[in-house]
């Protein structure tokens, strides 16, 4: 379940720099769609390698952004940090429902609306997480210098991550040790919002189209068609980042049908010539790619 969160992570979080390498450590921990895992600030620190001041601050951010919940009634081993990704709940709750009868149904990105999945308490136990016996320690007086013999599970007391707020972890040093794994779409990229119009095809999702056959199968103009055709359908939302949009657009791609003879041309007008006329601007021409969508035959008439 952790791949699944990691991807989540990667794809639709707008976390830069040390908060988005904090993000994905936890998320690297999580056991089930629940998405509950638990943390010390030490194992944190060298997971990252980030100053101690630097993952406060990504935790603070984290939290303050809403992609990172901590859970305070719950404790981990060695009285450690109990944290929740609830926007990956929810997406991984989305996910699952759509594709209960249909599992390559396509899945809408999340959407302010969608609830977040209830904890399951009991669930949580067998994964060494329990809710508090007694109220909880001073924040201040908790040991932060011991070393983690074993940092997947001897983990010392953390401080809460809302004592101390320290901001500018974007700006920390240790930003220069974020993974190289899919750097295009980490960090800077992340936050850089832009709408379907104007998103590029980068070449991972041509190399994946071509690699996974979709190329072949729909050919050059067929795949420019999907692509007009998918801009159409997303003219109309919120700008996102080139990671969210090169994801959606695989999805669209890998259920696009085959170009077929009785269609029309996804460039002509209802009862116009089939190809896009001379000097139309780019919104001109997907909203006719829409209307020539739209005037489809879909085999129920």
């Amino acid at each position: 379940m952790s791949r699944d969160t990691r991807e989540w992570a990667w794809e639709y979080s707008a976390s830069r720099g040390n908060a988005r390498l904090v993000l994905l450590s936890i998320a690297d921990r999580i056991p089930d769609e629940q998405c509950v895992a638990w943390a010390s600030l030490t194992s944190l620190m060298k997971r990252t390698n980030a100053s101690r001041n630097a993952v406060r601050g990504a935790l603070v951010a984290l939290a303050d952004s809403g992609e990172l919940e901590v859970l305070d009634d719950l404790d981990g081993p060695q009285h450690s940090t109990v944290y929740r990704l609830p926007r990956a709940a929810a997406w991984l709750a989305k996910v699952a429902a759509a594709r209960k009868d249909d599992p390559e149904t396509y899945v809408e990105p999340l959407a302010e609306s969608d609830p977040v999945p209830e904890l399951d308490i009991e669930r949580l136990r067998k994964h060494g997480i329990w809710p508090k016996a007694g109220p909880e320690s001073d924040p201040h007086g908790q040991n932060l210098t011991g070393s983690d013999p074993d940092p997947s599970r001897q983990n010392p007391t953390p401080p809460r991550v809302r004592s101390r707020p320290l901001p500018g972890a974007d700006s920390d040093p240790q930003n220069r040790s974020e993974p190289k794994v899919n750097r295009r779409y980490s960090s800077r990229g992340a936050a850089n919002l832009t709408s379907a119009a104007d998103w590029e095809i980068d070449e991972e999702s041509r190399s994946w189209a071509q690699q996974q056959g979709h190329l072949t199968r729909l050919g050059e103009q067929g795949l420019q068609a999907a692509d007009t055709k998918w801009r159409s359908h997303r003219a109309a939302w919120s700008p996102r980042t080139a990671a969210a949009w090169a994801a959606d657009w695989r999805t669209w791609i890998a259920r696009e049908h085959n170009p077929t003879p009785g269609r029309p041309n996804l460039y002509a007008l209802p009862g116009g010539t089939p190809a896009a006329r001379a000097g139309m601007t780019r919104a001109e021409a997907h909203t006719a790619a829409l209307l020539a969508a739209l005037d489809e035959p879909t085999g129920t008439e």
